[in-house]
Parts: C-alpha cells; sequence; structure tokens
C-alpha cells in the first residue's frame, strides 16, 4: 500500500515518525464518456486560453482569484513558507470521549503506521494509553493544501486518523425539521418499538452493495455478447402514509418474514387466539342443539286434525270459563290428545246450547228471587200490622 502523506505525531515532547494510508477504497465501478454516434471516447483535456493548446499537469500551478477577475499566482514556495506548524506534524491538541464527537463532522479515514523501527515505542505508548483510557485525541495537520482537524482512535493495534470538518463548516439545521405540529400518540410509538426490536442488530459485515454486484453482472453479461432482460422490480412505496398504525403493523409482519420467522408472532398468536375463540363458541352452540331428522310428509288428514287441535284449546277455554262442564271435557280432551275434526265441528252448536241453558238458569233463578222478595215484603207488612192491634189475634199465624 502507497502512502499518501509522511510526518510526525507529535505527542507532547514525543515525536513520532508515520506514514498515512487510505483506510477506505471506493468500489464503484468506473465509466468512460462515448460519443453514441460512433462510440468515440470523449476526453477532457486542460487547454490554456491564451495559447489554444493541451498543456501538460508538471506545468499547471495555482492561483487566486480576486472578486475583479485578478489571478493571483500562488507558487510551491510560497506554500513551504507558511509558519505553519502543523505542515509535516500531526499535532495533538487534547483527548476526549469519543461520545463528544459530533458524527456530522467525521470524514474520511486513514490508517497511520510507522516512519520506521526507531517509531515503534512511541507508536505503541500512544496506542496502550488511548486504549486504556477509552479516549481519542484531538489533532491538527496540513494535508493537499490547507490545515485540517482529526480525530486519533485504535483500530485493532493500529492507530487510525479520521478527518473532521471545522465546527463552523456543519451548517444550521434549521427550518429543515417539518413545521407542522404533530402529536405522536404512545400505541404508535410502541409499535415503533416493536418495529425496532423485530428488525434487532445486524452485522454489517453481512451488508453488501447488491447495485454494485447488479453492475457486475451487467459488464459481465455485455462482455459474453449476451442481451441482459431487465426483472421487473418491486416498486417502491409512495410517500403518503394513510394510516400509520397499519403501516407500522404491516411493516413489522414484513421484517419478520424478511427475518425468516413464522408467521405466528405475537401479532399471529392474538390472531389465532381470536378465531380459536370464535370457533369455539360456533362448535358449542352447535353442539347444544340436536340434530334434526328429516321430516316425514303428513296425510291429508292427520294434517286437518292437527290444524283442529290449534284451534280447539283456545275455544274450549272460553267456554270453560263458562261452563265447568265444558272445561272438564276440554281438559280431557287435551289429556286424551284424540280430538276429532268432528267434535272440533260440533264444538259451535255445544257452545250454542250451553250459552242457551245459561239463559234459562238465569231465568229460573232470578224468577225465585223475585218470589222470594215478595214472601219477605209480606211478612214484614203482618208484623207491622201486629203490633198495631195487640189485642186482635193474627189468626192467619195462629192457623
Amino acid at each position: 500500500m502507497r502512502s499518501i502523506w509522511n510526518g510526525n505525531i507529535s505527542f507532547g515532547l514525543v515525536s513520532i515518525p508515520i506514514k498515512m494510508y487510505p483506510a477506505t477504497e471506493d468500489h464503484s465501478i468506473s465509466f468512460r464518456q462515448i460519443h453514441t454516434r460512433d462510440s468515440g471516447r470523449i476526453r477532457y483535456r486542460k487547454v490554456c486560453e491564451l495559447e489554444d493548446e493541451p498543456v501538460e499537469t508538471s506545468e499547471i500551478g495555482r492561483a487566486y482569484e480576486d472578486a475583479d477577475g485578478a489571478l493571483i499566482p500562488i507558487t510551491d514556495e510560497d506554500m513551504a513558507a507558511l509558519a505553519l506548524p502543523t505542515t509535516h506534524t500531526l499535532e495533538i491538541e487534547a483527548f476526549v470521549s469519543a461520545s463528544e464527537i459530533d458524527p456530522l463532522q467525521m470524514g474520511d479515514a486513514y490508517y497511520l503506521g510507522t516512519g520506521g523501527a526507531a517509531a515503534a515505542k512511541p507508536y505503541t505508548l500512544l496506542r496502550e494509553a488511548l486504549k486504556r483510557s477509552q479516549k481519542v485525541a484531538i489533532a491538527k495537520y496540513a494535508h493537499r493544501g490547507r490545515e485540517r482537524l482529526g480525530v486519533l482512535r485504535v483500530v485493532d493495534d493500529t492507530l487510525a486518523l479520521h478527518r473532521l470538518v471545522w465546527p463552523d463548516e456543519v451548517r444550521e439545521s434549521t427550518g429543515v425539521a417539518p413545521k407542522e405540529k404533530v402529536t405522536v400518540k404512545p400505541a404508535e410509538l410502541d409499535l415503533a418499538d416493536t418495529l425496532m426490536e423485530t428488525l434487532g442488530e445486524v452485522d454489517l459485515g453481512d451488508l453488501r452493495d447488491e447495485y454494485h454486484e447488479a453492475l457486475e453482472e451487467l459488464v459481465a453479461a455485455k462482455m459474453s455478447g449476451a442481451v441482459p432482460v431487465a426483472e421487473p422490480g418491486e416498486q417502491p412505496a409512495g410517500a403518503q402514509v394513510v394510516d400509520l398504525v397499519a403501516a407500522l403493523q404491516e411493516s413489522v409482519r414484513s421484517a419478520r418474514r424478511a427475518r425468516g420467522e413464522e408467521e405466528a408472532g405475537e401479532e399471529g398468536a392474538e390472531r389465532e387466539k381470536a378465531t380459536v375463540t370464535h370457533l369455539r363458541g360456533r362448535k358449542k352452540a352447535t353442539a347444544k342443539q340436536a340434530p334434526e331428522k328429516p321430516e316425514k310428509p303428513e296425510k291429508p288428514e292427520k294434517a286437518e286434525k292437527k290444524a283442529a287441535a290449534k284451534k280447539a284449546p283456545a275455544k274450549k277455554a272460553a267456554a270453560a270459563k263458562k261452563s265447568p262442564a265444558g272445561g272438564k271435557k276440554t281438559a280431557g280432551a287435551r289429556k286424551s290428545g284424540t280430538t276429532s275434526a268432528e267434535e272440533a265441528a260440533q264444538e259451535p252448536t255445544e257452545k250454542t246450547a250451553e250459552k242457551a241453558a245459561g239463559k234459562k238458569t238465569g231465568a229460573k233463578t232470578g224468577a225465585k228471587t223475585g218470589a222470594k222478595h215478595a214472601a219477605g215484603k209480606k211478612t214484614a207488612a203482618k208484623k207491622t200490622t201486629a203490633k198495631k192491634q195487640p189485642g186482635k189475634r193474627d189468626t192467619r199465624t195462629a192457623s
């Protein structure tokens, strides 16, 4: 691996010669620009505007353009004359907790190796001091024409440097968050927690760039002369959320399916319980009901008897109130259950006779009552006369 910067780590009065190596690399596929009509290569060339000729890289310098458009050349000698202690030195400023570093400031990462055998001892001393203190070192260094800020930490047995942007280079987040006032319900937070627990943790080593893999397959297919066929992918869901709770519930179910878990999770168990309860209710209701036997067709005579029997109780009950005899008959008929259609037909005639007999009995009773009342009046009159005439005897009474 080729180093991109050489210098020293300044740790108080201790100087550690180091070399800087890129800790990351870009695995993306690099494309070239071509002319679509004839596949000719399109190149960018650095041309001098005054001469209208391409210029070699060795002949290119730097300059500063002021507000009027004038160019002020800055040479390498001018840069070397800058009074910067960090020109070739990584100057440690302080030691802080890693939690104090804002992730927004994190930039490119580099490995720091020793610049010789003499650097092994101080290098190891700094590494072990960082491990034991569980802190990181804040340092300043000059790289690519400017002074930069960085953080030193331990990765395995190696010192690593992360470039940090200066605090004033981090933009404010004012105006980015939604301005609408929104209230989040506890039930929605519970579903979000469930989704987070379902997704769980992940080993970053298991994650891969699927887009890069697809590009590699496409390039390999084109090189072999094959014509790749695009497979229809899943369409991304819309940005509008109609029901947040329903979306969270579906997200939990999808996450469980993606992790290979069975559908019988917490929600699946609840659905199964609800279904079992519902089915048990139906089974109990069915168990109480006796199995129905198929009905046989009845004969016309039996059907008439049944219809007459249904009408008979009401009529007989009315007759029983007026005539005790009729009531006994009706009760007997109910017990025996042998009331025929002819008896049902004769009932109106019997009722009429009972009514007539009742009227005659009432007339006789009324006549007897009237006679008694008249006799009583006569006896009362005789007693009154006997009181008025005490000397006379009542011959009628004596006789």
